[in-house]
């Protein structure tokens, strides 16, 4: 059953339209993540529904009760909560004084907290594990703890509908994840609806059942997280390259940003990476970020580099696992180097399998494309070909390959190749 609806809200700071068209409805139970860029209308959507800014065009119905017009205000106060981003306290009070604060609601104007009262600012606390800090001044407890206290003084309410505003803001690792838990408990065992704005996707993607994204005061694109929270989205949304996997042990999905400081073009600079075993991760991230087409390979398919590259979108030349690399995948590897215009050898373990990677490497410098060599190991700790591949190494460095011992310097000079408007040496 629908407990909450937004109808074609629009909200203004003066003359300035925050919230433009916003629709959607909720159920209890249900866990929302509110995501979107600065200035999108996030926190302004929590106080036109916590009865804060009244919408100039619209409404919010609570049970299908319009929360301006048909319900008071301490009767919408008993029913929803708030925990707002400023958890601070001015007046030093007792913690278990500032959790009895969210039964004032339900008080009538010259009473004071009953016993009943008590009861359920206790329970409340129990529920938050604050219930040892009762007797603790609130502006002498940590960041987490006075989290945890607010939530509790909000749930004192008896709340159906919980709003918060960046509930993880400023917490530590291991009290994010201990306000998120409880939130999610609230979810399951309580069937409270709880809506929160978030900065931390991956956060929200691993608790959130539902996510509403926000792009310039309208919703944007609203759904369960693997709808939402899309490559394409997260591009149009906040102009950023981004990776969206599931992650294989939580199994919620996580967000890998790229770099958002250059655009990608289709004519941009082109590197091959001929890397293996993680030799390769940081640079192929590092270079999309940037905005460079990216190649790799030959790489088995097993390989944490040949992962990588696909997270990333980087075209690779795979080759089955534990196979040699075969003459197919070598050649297909040379069609991609001559489209190049840089290649990169990175500071990987060489053993006969993939033994036909350094001659790729070698081949590109006799091209006379530009090759880089990123040794962050000397060849011979890496080479487990009997001499072969060391004496490979020490051609291409013959054919004025240049070598560099960090990823950084490499990137510099890529740029600087960058700069000299390369075009590729080979057609295809």
């Amino acid at each position: 059953m629908v407990l909450l609806s937004v109808k074609e809200v629009e909200c203004y700071y003066r003359s300035v339209k925050v919230l433009d068209d916003v629709c959607f409805s909720l159920r209890g139970g249900d866990f929302v993540g509110v995501l979107g860029p600065n200035g999108s209308g996030k926190t302004t959507l929590l106080r036109s529904i916590s009865r804060v800014l009244k919408p100039r065009r619209g409404t919010i119905l609570l049970d299908g009760r319009d929360i301006y017009n048909d319900i008071g205000v301490s009767d919408v106060a008993k029913r929803m909560a708030v925990v707002p981003q400023d958890t601070s306290v001015t007046f030093n009070f007792t913690v278990l004084d500032a959790v009895l604060m969210g039964r004032n609601p339900h008080l009538d104007r010259l009473n004071v907290e009953s016993k009943a009262d008590l009861e359920i600012a206790e329970e409340a606390m129990k529920i938050t594990d604050t219930l040892h800090l009762a007797n603790r001044l609130i502006n002498e407890i940590s960041g987490g703890e006075r989290q945890r206290v607010m939530i509790a003084r909000a749930l004192t309410q008896r709340p159906e509908i919980l709003l918060l505003d960046e509930p993880t803001n400023h917490l530590d690792i291991k009290s994010q994840l201990e306000v998120m838990d409880l939130l999610s408990s609230l979810c399951r065992r309580e069937g409270i609806l709880i809506i929160a704005v978030f900065h931390d996707f991956n956060l929200a993607a691993r608790y959130c059942n539902l996510m509403i994204m926000l792009k310039d005061g309208r919703v944007f694109s609203i759904g369960r997280p693997e709808d939402v929270l899309t490559n394409n989205n997260i591009k149009e949304v906040f102009g950023v390259e981004a990776v969206v996997k599931r992650h294989p042990v939580t199994d919620s999905l996580y967000m890998v940003p790229l770099s958002g400081s250059k655009p990608m073009e289709a004519n941009s600079l082109s590197v091959h990476i001929i890397c293996g075993g993680g030799s390769g991760g940081k640079l192929m991230s590092r270079l999309k970020g940037l905005g460079y087409k990216v190649t790799a390979g030959v790489l088995n398919r097993l390989d944490i580099d040949y992962e990588t590259a696909q997270m990333l979108g980087v075209e690779v030349i795979g080759e089955v696992p534990f196979s040699p690399i075969t003459d197919k995948a070598y050649k297909a590897n040379i069609e991609v180097i001559k489209r190049a215009h840089c290649v990169v050898l990175a500071s990987v373990y060489f053993g006969m399998g993939n033994l036909r990677n350094i001659e790729a490497a070698l081949s590109a410098a006799k091209m006379k494309i530009p090759t880089f060599i990123l040794e962050e190991e000397p060849i011979d700790e890496r080479d487990f070909t009997g001499g072969k591949a060391a004496r490979l190494m020490h051609k291409i460095k013959e054919e004025g390959a240049a070598v560099f011992n960090d990823v950084e310097s490499l990137i510099n000079t890529i740029r600087e190749l960058e700069e000299k408007a390369y075009q590729p040496l080979f057609s295809t």
